[in-house]
């Protein structure tokens, strides 16, 4: 499974993923000493940068080997929860199908969901253990493996939902202990965070702009979306959908199988959230139904059910078709344009900046800090916190989400002195160019431009009179 993983990730080791972007350019940024949310402005948990720090922040093949191990062990604790710790005693043939179906389903999926170690992602290993620690009565490490889980992905508490479930029964004796355990980690993080002197930037960017954020849909009907979407997936993970159907239908009845359900349920409730229904959410309720799919489908197993064993074939082929085809060749895909394009633009801006020269990107482009290396001018990674746009919208809308704070941002930004800017979001979004704002036509003023990309415009600072 581990060669399997590794083999697939390897296949994107020459490209970084939107995901990979913001977390490995903060991560750079604190190995040079910058404090989290303090000096770099990072609208996610902490942890989600920090554990790029575990390989040096390097992206390439490190990274991905770090997305296999990862994944890897996202599937041995799926074996150990199918195998060892149900209640009713499963074997090693549930094991290993639950192993073999996330593994599947962590590499024939939606790649920007799957390949990069981004929030959701990184929920999927504590979500995991945290279940499986509840099963096993253990309550406060349940909690602690969900507290954790939660420095990555505030939808961690739904995670803490389900381990109450499964902590049945007896639950409300062990209740406080799961709670305890979930609260240390998080007291630790915010004692750190305190003691960087970073409290107050880490609210307003990791919890106040994240939950204006959930309260716009990106579309006009969310809850259309939301069914067209769930049933997108599911038509995807049609085998993981059939299983634990199967699973509620052959169990000894509602008293055995309404914990899982109850999961899946729960873990649903945490996709829904915030009405966007991306493809990445859907890894909350992969667990949930991996595991009841190994559970159902374990006595079809055998070779001798072919009937069972061609359907599921079919199933699996569905999203085998879809993805696979892509591990061959990486050309000519528009989920990697702006990839693309960031390298070149990198490649552009290195040229014409000098030796430890200093880099602005107007857009959401982080990676460019990580292609060219060089130093941020800035606190802000990104343009989302200067505009009030989010970045899953910025390219298409210029509806503003957050007004507060926006303009004191650009007048931070009028007071650096990057050697080159790169304009990521001018060409695709004409109403949220730089000389859009006031406060950045006469810092603009001091560049020129140096060249263009198809998505991206390079600016260098002009010399000043002799």
């Amino acid at each position: 499974m581990f060669a399997f993983l590794l083999a697939a990730h390897l296949r994107h080791a020459g490209v970084l993923w939107e995901g990979d972007g913001l977390p490995l350019a903060a991560a750079l940024q604190m190995m040079r000493g910058s404090v989290l949310y303090r000096d770099i402005w990072f609208d996610k948990p902490p942890l989600v940068a920090a554990v790029y720090l575990l390989w040096g922040a390097k992206a390439g093949v490190a990274l991905r080997v770090a997305g296999a191990l990862y994944a890897w062990i996202a599937c041995l604790l799926a074996y150990a929860l199918a195998a060892r710790a149900f209640p009713e005693k499963g074997t090693r043939r549930e094991g290993y199908l639950a192993a073999g179906l996330l593994g599947f389903f962590l590499t024939f999926d939606t790649h920007s969901a799957v390949l990069p170690l981004a929030a959701d992602m990184l929920l999927v290993v504590p979500h995991l253990a945290a279940v499986l620690l509840a099963l096993r009565k253990q309550a406060f490490w349940s909690g602690v493996a969900a507290g954790i889980g939660f420095l990555f992905n505030a939808k961690a508490v739904f995670v803490l939902a389900a381990c109450a479930i499964f902590a049945l029964p007896g639950a409300w004796p062990q209740a406080p202990m799961l709670l305890i355990g979930f609260v240390l980690p998080n007291l630790a993080a915010l004692g750190w965070i305190a003691g960087t002197g970073a409290l107050t930037p880490y609210i307003d960017q990791a919890w106040r702009w994240p939950a204006r954020y959930a309260a716009s849909p990106i579309v006009a009907n969310p809850v259309w979306n939301g069914v067209v979407r769930t049933l997108n997936w599911l038509g995807f993970h049609a085998v993981l959908a059939m299983g634990a159907v199967i699973f509620r239908l052959r169990r000894a009845g509602w008293k055995t199988t309404w914990k899982y359900v109850a999961w899946a349920a729960i873990c649903y409730a945490g996709v829904v959230f915030g009405w966007r229904f991306f493809p990445r959410y859907f890894l909350l309720l992969l667990p949930a139904l991996t595991i009841a799919a190994a559970r159902g489908t374990a006595p079809f197993a055998p070779i001798r059910n072919r009937v069972a064993i061609a359907v599921a074939v079919v199933a699996m082929a569905v999203p085998l078709v879809r993805f696979a085809p892509r591990y061959v060749s990486l050309r000519n895909w528009n989920d990697l344009a702006l990839d693309r394009d960031s390298r070149e633009a990198s490649r552009i801006a290195l040229a014409n900046s000098p030796a430890g020269g200093s880099l602005y990107v107007w857009g959401y482009r982080p990676e460019d800090y990580v292609y060219t290396g060089l130093r941020p001018a800035t606190r802000f990674l990104d343009s989302q916190a200067m505009t009030g746009v989010p970045a899953d919208r910025h390219l298409t809308q210029s509806d503003v989400v957050l007004t507060a704070g926006t303009q004191e941002a650009r007048e931070e930004l009028a007071r650096s002195r990057p050697d080159v800017v790169i304009d990521g979001l001018g060409l695709y979004n004409p109403a949220l160019t730089m000389d859009h704002y006031p406060e950045l036509r006469p810092w603009l003023a001091q560049y020129r431009e140096a060249a263009r990309t198809a998505g991206s415009v390079i600016y260098v600072r002009r010399l000043a009179p002799r």
